[in-house]
């Protein structure tokens, strides 16, 4: 059944125009530079928060390395061969089959967007309209350019979503402790990563609202 899908697919991706099989090859790798990017804004957007907050901000890209090694661990013990060289009859995969001994179940393209989808969104719930898609359209095209079978994908989002959460919930309280330490330490270089929280960032709100107008300007 997910042979006959997979042919399906990559016929369907060879009647696509050229461009849009360009746009399916570049977004399998720039759709992870793109999560590396919502890291860093939600562990910016943090930095005034709660120490909770940037507990979560700061665990969403170690759980998503977490759900990586999990699937990688996982794909060194099932050993299966890739579409693109293992179904007969299907077209030519758009981008270049891996070669032999870099095994197919599950995708780690896939296990890497739905840890990263799901951790963002534990961090940052009004992201998860945003990063549930992206998660969703990276695993399809892993199957669309031709180097993993639907169910590699499927299996690498929900066990990198899984070991996501896993991850998060069993260290969010060591690092809601680290970040409380670090934002009283008398190191600069601590207390800028780990923001200022919410009674700093009072602070100088309520500080600003009781200066005198000329003083502001």
């Amino acid at each position: 059944m997910s042979q006959d899908l997979y042919r399906d697919i990559t016929d369907l991706a060879h009647d696509t125009p050229g461009w849009l099989q360009l746009v399916a090859e570049l977004w399998t790798e720039a759709g992870l530079l793109l999560f590396g990017v919502l890291f860093i804004a939600g562990w910016w957007r943090a930095r005034p928060a709660d120490s909770r907050a940037m507990a979560l901000a700061v665990l969403a890209p170690l759980g998503t390395a977490f759900g990586y090694v999990v699937s990688e661990l996982l794909k060194s013990v099932v050993d299966e061969e890739r579409p693109c060289r293992a179904v007969a009859g299907a077209a030519a995969s758009i981008v270049e089959c891996p070669p032999h001994g870099d095994w197919s179940f599950p995708s780690n393209h896939s296990a890497i967007a739905g840890a990263a989808a799901i951790a963002l969104a534990l961090a940052w719930r009004g992201i998860v309209w945003l990063t549930v898609p992206m998660a969703l359209l990276m695993a399809f095209s892993r199957v669309f350019v031709g180097v993993h079978y639907p169910h590699d994908v499927a299996a690498g989002l929900v066990l990198g979503a899984l070991a996501a959460v896993l991850f998060v919930k069993l260290l969010t309280g060591p690092a809601r402790a680290l970040a409380d330490t670090m934002r009283m330490s008398r190191s600069a270089a601590a207390t800028w990563l780990a923001g200022p929280g919410p009674a700093v960032a009072d602070h100088a709100v309520s500080r600003r609202r009781r200066e005198p107008m000329h003083r502001r300007g």
